[in-house]
């Protein structure tokens, strides 16, 4: 039917009329395709429970975070980058972080309050050049 419809565009460049047709069935099928791809697929199993995991929009958000954090982190000194992945992101305590160091847990506690103070002044920095 596609090809009856379509034979009065028919022109002839040269080109076998198979071509022609080729093209009209190729079309066809590659309509039938995407329209087999959209429609619902039936599963054997239904979930027993509502999926509450993290959805593409809270990836996307966490994502998004995690470079606003690694660009302040890129700011800081390299000393309070490292005090700050090794007792935040890694968990280790002042004294453990101290010994990997060669520092006291002492300047360590200080050295992190400091880090984070300096977080503070980038995060009010970037928020107050946004407004």
């Amino acid at each position: 039917m596609a090809v009856l419809t379509a034979l009065p565009r028919y022109a002839d460049r040269g080109v076998p009329f198979e071509a022609f047709v080729y093209r009209i069935a190729s079309h066809k099928v590659a309509d039938v395709q995407r329209g087999v791809m959209r429609r619902p697929v039936p599963t054997d199993e239904v979930p027993d429970r509502v999926d509450t995991g993290a959805g593409p929009e809270d990836e996307a958000l966490r994502s998004d975070q995690a470079a606003q954090v690694w660009s302040l982190m890129d700011r800081l000194s390299p000393q309070h980058r490292e005090i700050l992945t090794l007792r935040v992101a890694v968990g280790m305590s002042a004294e453990e972080t101290a010994q990997a160091l060669g520092m006291t847990a002492g300047a360590v506690r200080v050295a992190q309050h400091r880090a984070l103070a300096r977080l503070r002044d980038l995060v009010d920095t970037d928020d107050q050049s946004l407004r």
